[in-house]
This record gives structure tokens, sequence and C-alpha cells, in this order.
């Protein structure tokens, strides 16, 4: 019975491990910190894995990894962790002025935000999906879905516009 348990577990962690890390990466914006959010959310898992129901895993390992990162958000704050100094110059060939940092605006948005954004546009979850997820309103998760996008909005570029 442990054995197939443990089959059964790593069959599930070999398909959808890529998919958390994108997934974390989204959330969190640092592959370092996605690799410790899946790490994290697979340790919960496994230790949950006899009582998980087989229709409901990607729910609960979703879940996982999302109270993870609130959690960690909290404990942290806003500290923002790079592998390179932020003094170096921009590769050949492209300018820094027109280079969109994506990983710096979806920082300015709060951590439930963020997960919001990531979850309807990322993971492509509906807005009751997020809602249960969270464990919010559906209204909440629009709102706030919302406010992410103008935020982005605000700081992005236009995609028609040849700025």
């Amino acid at each position: 019975m442990g054995q197939a348990r443990d089959t059964d577990f790593s069959e599930y962690f070999e398909a959808r491990v890529q998919r958390f890390r994108r997934l974390a990466f989204g959330m969190c914006g640092d592959w370092h910190g996605a690799e410790d959010l899946v790490q994290a959310t697979f340790i919960q898992l496994y230790r949950h894995w006899r009582r998980v129901q087989p229709d409901t895993v990607d729910a609960y390992a979703r879940r996982i990894l999302l109270n993870a990162f609130l959690t960690g958000r909290r404990k942290r704050g806003k500290e923002l962790v790079t592998s390179s100094p932020p003094e170096r110059a921009a590769p050949p060939g492209h300018d820094s002025h027109e280079r969109i940092d994506l990983e710096r605006v979806l920082n300015d948005l709060t951590p439930r935000q963020r997960a919001m954004v990531v979850l309807r546009f990322l993971e492509d979850l509906s807005v009751a999906e997020v809602a249960s997820l969270l464990g919010v309103a559906e209204g909440t998760v629009k709102s706030q879905t919302a406010r992410g996008v103008e935020a982005l909005r605000a700081v992005l570029p236009s995609p028609t516009s040849k700025e």
C-alpha cells in the first residue's frame, strides 16, 4: 500500500511540477522563491496524500501553494531578492528604457491582488474558482482583479503604442 502511494505521488509530481513552478513564479516573481514554494507545496501534499481525493488534488495543491505564498509574503514584507546587482548594464542590443519590467510591476500589487491576477490570467481559473480557492466572495475577486489589472495598465505601455 505504501509503495502504491509513493508511485502515485511520484507520477503526480512528475506530471505537475513544471505547472506549479510557473504558477509559483507568477506569484512571487523569483525562480528561487518559486522553487521554495513548490518544494513546500509538494512536501505538504505528500503528508496528506492518503486523504486527498484524486478529483480535487490539483485544487488542493494550488491552495497549499497559495497559502505558502501569502504566508511567506506576510513574514518577509516587500523584500525583493535578486540574483544579480541592479547596477549591471543592459544586454547588448536591448535598450533598458524599452524593456517592460513585469516583475517590478507585479511586485507593486498587494500579494492578494497579485495572486488573483496570476490565478485568473496565468492559471486561467474562473472567478468562481479563484473565489473558492481564496475563500472570498466572487465580487471581491472581480474588484481586486480589476484593480490589479488597472494598476498594471497604468504602468505598462499600451500594446499598440510605439513608445
